[in-house]
């Protein structure tokens, strides 16, 4: 039997191994965790949990058996993590480049620029307002002033038409729960009105006399999604109800639909309702997986008189989603891939709406992604993408081609548009480029744009070579990947690499500056961004081939990405991390599962893991689309052969891990790092002191968003200095 005892090493009390190294520095073991077997049979095949009592109680809440373990896990990660050798000089530098003030595209409402900046130490962004272009700027709202924890975050703002007022979102620690609140712009003194509940605002009406918007009955049931009509200077509780995501007979009463169709739909992701600028009409759909949703549209002021939401079926039952949207007069623009996986744009005739009545305006192209349209006065902009990369080109709203906005070069390009105005504002970024923002007239798309904000980054982006690879997956499928290195690096297959990727829910990775990762190519280091399948990188169609039965692919192009790296004599196995979270935390979690031998390190942050349970916690059931569900007894089949938790065998040579997970997390639950920290440390062969398993648990923060500066400096520095030491930067 093992014993343990108590060893007090540094500041940290940790539980070890009575028979494992002492302490001498970060020579020692993580630790013990107790095996508590649960056994369950799902469809005929007997599943065995060491470690199912790290999920926390019937609801998934902590123990304080589960937070003592957990305090032991964090305090040995600090352990090893915090006495790396450089870790206090890479802090300090990567302090040095987060303090650099950053600055959002204006929004434009009325006279009035509303935008975003975080300046030097400031935990948080503030939100600040010009009452012209070049007038002078004021501070409207800074979350340090109402909490000096540096914790509370604006999640979102909303300013009335004419930026008289400003509705905004609130949430503290990472839980993403956000509160409304109203602002009044002139005076800054906030409104009465206050309505809790993970809020999301849609739309003023043209009066500014009360607002649309969506949130949840219960903040604790993620399935509890409403929609409502708010007249301001009223509580809350007034409030008019248009919708409710759990009385689906709202939205399918008429339709023959079972009763197991109707319960996938009860925590798919849900109703949603778009509101015209006029107030006259609204779009409402439903979420019926990560790739489909259903269109209705409504006339508000039938609503508005009798209480009475009358849906007129637009499209039904199609593949593919609604994207950016405006309306105009009676009539529905709209970004889509309904019928186009490459996405078109239509022009909708709201009072008569049926699908087979749009018109193509910018019809689909097989050689471009849309990604959005921004929608300007007399300017349709659509933004493409060009093998992961932008291009954005000019259309009037009959179709009519009106040329391309040139770009700075090639990068990641985005346009904040207002329907009154051909103004607009254009930020650009790439890998070697820091964020800048131009100020452009769309109307003169040829003019040489303005810049209007760049950071000054204590960088050399020219130090960086940029460049775009393609190779064969595993199925022959070719695959994109940018390549980010020093200019003078040497193809020796001997350089420390850092291999990303996501792969999932349509989500694109295209380039992006990294002020962060400059210290990483000072270092030698080379990082790999590979556009798996899974992404929105090549259409619908690039999504579809890496969801549910064909996950596998995912898994493949990651594994083919690391190859190339290999073969083409840019690093080695000894010298390749792979990192991703969320949808990526799974793909690296089947990384660690599928080939270890690949890789020498592995980050694995807030991750799903166990593919068999995660439908049963928090909001997960908005992902079985996505991922299928181990309650269906085929899904169960493929989820089972590659779920990361049930495919770590004991005695093999596991590459050092570090896990992270949010205790406020309101999307993946904590239980999937816990578990799979417990059971790589019990499994693993590897030196514990060569090749860690480390689990860091924040208990002030969620999924990621909404962290203070402090929490940012302490996350990054702790993910580059494992790096750095497993893949042999920094000496051991």
């Amino acid at each position: 039997m093992e014993r343990s005892r108590t060893v007090v090493c540094g500041s940290a009390m940790l539980m070890i191994a009575a028979f494992g190294p002492q302490c001498r520095s970060q020579q020692m073991e993580p630790p013990p965790s107790k095996v508590e077997p649960v056994a369950e049979v799902i469809h005929g095949i007997t599943i065995t949990d060491n470690y199912r009592w790290l999920e926390g109680d019937e609801q998934g809440n902590m123990t304080p058996e589960v937070a003592e373990w957990t305090d032991a896990q964090n305090a040995y990660t600090r352990q090893v993590l915090d006495s790396i050798p450089g870790r206090e000089a890479l802090e300090a530098r990567l302090r040095e480049l987060l303090e650099v003030p950053t600055v959002s595209a204006p929004a434009m409402y009325g006279d009035r620029y509303f935008f975003r900046k975080r300046g030097g130490s400031q935990p948080q962004s503030t939100v600040w307002v010009r009452d012209g272009l070049s007038s002078s700027e004021r501070i409207l709202l800074d979350p340090e002033k109402i909490d000096e924890t540096g914790l509370t975050t604006i999640a979102w703002t909303a300013p009335n038409p004419d930026g008289a007022l400003m509705a905004f979102g609130m949430y503290r620690a990472g839980d993403e729960n956000s509160t409304l609140y109203v602002m009044d712009v002139d005076t800054g003194v906030w409104l009465a009105d206050e309505i809790p509940g993970k809020v999301s605002f849609d739309r003023w009406l043209p009066d500014s006399s009360g607002f649309y918007y969506s949130a949840l009955e219960d903040v604790e049931d993620a399935y509890s999604g409403v929609f409502r009509y708010h007249t301001l200077g009223t509580h809350h509780s007034q409030d008019r109800t248009l919708f409710r995501q759990h009385d689906l007979s709202t939205f399918y009463g008429d339709m023959d639909l079972d009763e197991d169709r109707l319960a996938e739909l009860a925590t798919t992701w849900g109703p949603w309702g778009s509101v015209s600028k006029d107030g006259n009409w609204i779009q409402v759909g439903y979420w019926t997986g990560t790739n489909g949703a259903d269109i209705w549209i409504a006339d508000l002021h039938h609503w508005m008189e009798t209480g009475e939401l009358e849906l007129v079926p637009a499209a039904i039952g199609q593949t593919g989603r609604p994207g950016s949207l405006e309306f105009v007069d009676d009539t529905l623009y709209m970004q889509t891939t309904i019928g186009a996986s490459n996405g078109r744009v239509v022009a909708i005739d709201l009072n008569h709406p049926d699908m087979d009545s749009w018109v193509d305006i910018v019809p689909e192209r097989e050689d471009l992604v849309q990604q959005g349209v921004g929608f300007a006065d007399g300017v349709l902009a659509v933004n493409y993408l060009d093998a992961a990369k932008t291009r954005i080109d000019l259309f009037d709203y009959a179709g009519a081609a009106l040329g391309a906005l040139p770009l700075p070069g090639i990068g990641t390009a985005s346009l904040s548009t207002s329907d009154d105005r051909t103004e607009a504002f254009l930020t650009f970024t790439s890998y070697n480029t820091p964020t800048s923002i131009y100020h452009v007239d769309l109307a003169h798309a040829e003019a040489e744009p303005e810049l209007w904000a760049r950071p000054d980054v204590p960088v050399n982006p020219d130090s960086v070579v940029v460049k775009q690879v393609w190779y064969e997956s595993k199925d022959g499928t070719p695959v994109s990947m940018f390549i980010v290195h020093p200019k003078d690096l040497e193809l020796d297959g001997n350089n420390p690499t850092i291999l990303y990727g996501y792969g999932g829910f349509d989500i694109s990775l295209t380039p992006g500056f990294s002020s962060t990762m400059f210290p990483w190519f000072e270092a030698g280091g080379v990082y790999a961004i590979a556009n798996l399948r899974g992404g929105g990188e090549y259409g619908s169609a690039w999504h579809e081939s890496g969801m549910l039965e064909n996950k596998q692919n995912v898994f493949d192009d990651c594994i083919a990405a690391a190859e190339y790296l290999i073969d083409n004599k840019y690093t080695n196995p000894n010298r390749l991390g792979v990192a991703g979270g969320s949808n990526g935390g799974l793909l690296t979690g089947a990384m660690i599962a599928q080939r270890p031998d690949l890789f020498a390190a592995v980050e694995c942050h807030v991750p799903l893991l166990d593919m068999l349970r995660y439908q049963d916690f928090l909001m997960a059931r908005y992902w079985v689309p996505e991922y299928g569900s181990a309650e269906d007894e085929e899904q169960f089949k493929y989820l089972l052969k590659y779920s990361p938790y049930h495919n770590i065998q004991e005695g093999v040579q596991y590459p050092a891990v570090f896990l992270t997970a949010g205790e406020n997390d309101s999307r993946v639950h904590p239980m999937h790092a816990r578990k799979m920290a417990a059971l790589l440390q019990a499994s693993t062969a590897s030196d514990p002191v060569d090749r860690p398993i480390l689990l860091w648990v924040d208990r002030q923060a969620g999924h990621g968003g909404g962290k203070s500066l402090d929490q940012r400096v302490r996350d990054i520095a702790d993910r580059r200095i494992f790096m750095m030491r497993q893949l042999g930067i920094v000496k051991r």
